[in-house]
């Protein structure tokens, strides 16, 4: 536990990279990054018109480490997408990103990673996870 004299746990975003990543490697470390930021990312998302019982408003703290958390890890995903080689990968990687961006509502960022995807398949299966990207 860090709590007792210890270091922080280092985040799977914050570990050092060994380049160069295959593209299987990168899109199983984007898959990872994605799913461990997860639960801040819906923390964010759901926190309009969320209070807690006790305090009757959010902890603000606690959001700001949320919202820092999310955005480095996605802001690493998109790094390590970025350099992929194989389109189809790339596609499914960037899906679990927008995914995770979704989910912290961030629509924006969501959007434009979207209009990236290139493959259709990858495209209609995003779709029809989140039909609000359709314009």
């Amino acid at each position: 536990m860090w709590l007792f004299n210890k270091d922080k746990p280092k985040e799977i975003w914050d570990e050092a990279i060994q380049w160069p990543l295959g593209d299987i490697e990168a899109a199983e470390r984007i898959r990872d990054i994605c799913r461990s930021a997860t639960d801040s990312a819906e923390r964010i998302g759901g926190l309009a018109g969320r209070v807690d019982a006790k305090k009757k408003k959010p902890d603000n703290r606690q959001i700001e480490r949320d919202t820092e958390r999310y955005e480095r890890a996605a802001r690493t995903a998109m790094e390590i997408a970025m350099k992929m080689s194989d389109d189809l990968m790339r596609d499914s990687a960037v899906s679990e990103i927008v995914d995770l961006c979704l989910k912290a509502d961030d629509g924006r960022t969501a959007r434009i990673l979207f209009r990236a995807i290139q493959a259709a398949s990858i495209r209609e299966a995003v779709l029809d996870g989140h039909p609000e990207l359709r314009q």
